[in-house]
């Protein structure tokens, strides 16, 4: 065993973190990882996404296994077991070492006395693995969505709905986007094939590369040049209806990290862009991704509900606005959002969005455009949200975007697709 720490046990923390504190993995993570080694930073990371993403089947399978579940303060333990299970199941290290890491994670845990509780509970899961997965299978649990947001899914989407519970329970695909200023996307499938990097153009947005599988930023032609950016295609949907310009001056609002600040300069890279978010924390991404792209904008902390506060007077040609949401169209790359989640918080998140709709057309110049885009794929959000705000505002008309014979465009997670993204094009009048 390494001396220094136990991953395992590390995993269970971020873990209880997520399900115990409410906080999501992505605030969690860049922490622990100081703690431990370059080579284990993916392990670690496997690890905490790969048991939040299969929670329930986990909690089924300790509940076969267990007389009670550990609570209070064996808590951490009963985590650490989820670990070790997740890894039995789920991942290709000898099943011998990961019940030994395991195990020893109850020390690492200062709970050596429960080594033998663990030992037990990871060989017991071993001789009974076959019927204990196959019997998952049969519990409603398999869908491995908490109900209430089955049941949103399902009355939205009475058709697709088996498809995006698929597609939300999969490993995400890696997207780049290629930076138009300095190559066309032919030219960089090329140097990825140069580079024995296996990729394909996305059919829709012409900036858009999937790699057919992951490869560390390090490889990829360029990147520390800034060539490209990792970044979800469906993320990058919003610059082909937002077609930004040259000498305008354009808001991204609710703009961190910046995927979507820089892809504006990079299809207008001599647009004045402003990039404001209210998480002050969050806009040091902005702040990395404009140098490392090296690219000039103005980042300002700021309300979308009160603009008057960041932007006096101004008025702008084109407004991005990214607007918070609850995320369940990033599930795959984000699966503690299923646990950290209400069905109470979707209420909320409408009327939030409605407050920064209302409080930020005013700052958009006539004639101008206005892209409303979320990471949802719940219709209180997205269709129901514009419906409202259009059916208020005699001068906001909207552009039919959609593929279908929808007005706007509603794009569904799929496996070798983007995510599931919502885009509506609002023109004033």
């Amino acid at each position: 065993m390494n001396n220094k720490y136990n991953l395992r046990a590390i995993a269970a923390k971020a873990i209880g973190q997520v399900l115990d504190h409410g906080q999501s993995l992505s605030a969690v993570l860049p922490d622990l990882q100081k703690t431990i080694s370059d080579k284990d930073k993916g392990l670690l990371q496997e690890l905490c996404f790969g048991t939040l993403r299969v929670l329930p089947e986990l909690e089924g399978y300790l509940q076969q296994l267990m007389a009670k579940v550990m609570t209070g303060k064996q808590r951490p333990l009963h985590y650490l077991l989820m670990v070790g299970l997740y890894q039995l199941v789920y991942t290709r290290i000898p099943p011998h070492a990961a019940v030994a890491e395991t195990v020893n994670g109850a020390v690492a845990l200062k709970r050596p006395q429960m080594k033998g509780l663990i030992n037990g509970v990871m060989r017991q899961f071993q001789r009974q693995q076959q019927e204990l997965i196959e019997q998952a299978q049969t519990q409603n649990s398999r869908f491995l969505h908490p109900s209430w947001l089955l049941q949103r899914i399902q009355a939205a989407y009475p058709e697709e709905w088996p498809q995006i519970v698929e597609a939300n329970n999969q490993k995400p695909p890696m997207w780049l986007r290629v930076n138009r200023q300095h190559h066309s996307r032919d030219e960089y499938l090329a140097l990825l094939q140069q580079a024995n990097i296996e990729a394909v153009g996305h059919l829709g947005y012409p900036d858009a590369i999937r790699l057919l599988s992951p490869s560390p930023v390090s490889t990829l032609p360029g990147f520390e040049l800034g060539w490209a950016t990792i970044q979800d295609a469906s993320a990058q949907g919003c610059i082909p209806f937002l077609q930004p310009q040259n000498g305008e001056f354009i808001l991204d609002l609710c703009a961190a990290p910046g995927g979507k600040t820089t892809h504006i300069l990079e299809a207008a890279p001599e647009a004045k862009v402003m990039a404001v978010d209210i998480d002050e924390n969050r806009l040091k991404r902005v702040h990395e991704n404009l140098s490392r792209l090296n690219q000039q904008a103005t980042v300002l902390t700021g309300d979308g509900r009160a603009p008057e506060k960041w932007c006096n007077d101004q008025q702008f040609d084109r407004i991005l606005l990214d607007a918070p949401c609850s995320a369940t169209g990033v599930i795959r790359r984000h699966p503690d959002i299923k646990w950290l989640r209400r069905n109470s918080d979707i209420a909320e998140l409408v009327l939030l969005q409605k407050e920064i709709i209302h409080a930020i057309w005013p700052r958009l110049k006539s004639g101008g455009t206005m892209v409303y885009a979320t990471c949802s794929i719940l219709p209180e959000e997205n269709k129901y949200q514009i419906d409202d705000f259009v059916s208020s505002h005699s001068d906001a008309q909207v552009v039919k975007i959609g593929r279908s014979d929808s007005q706007y465009q509603q794009n569904l997670p799929s496996p070798e697709g983007g995510d599931g993204f919502f885009y509506a094009k609002l023109i004033k009048a």
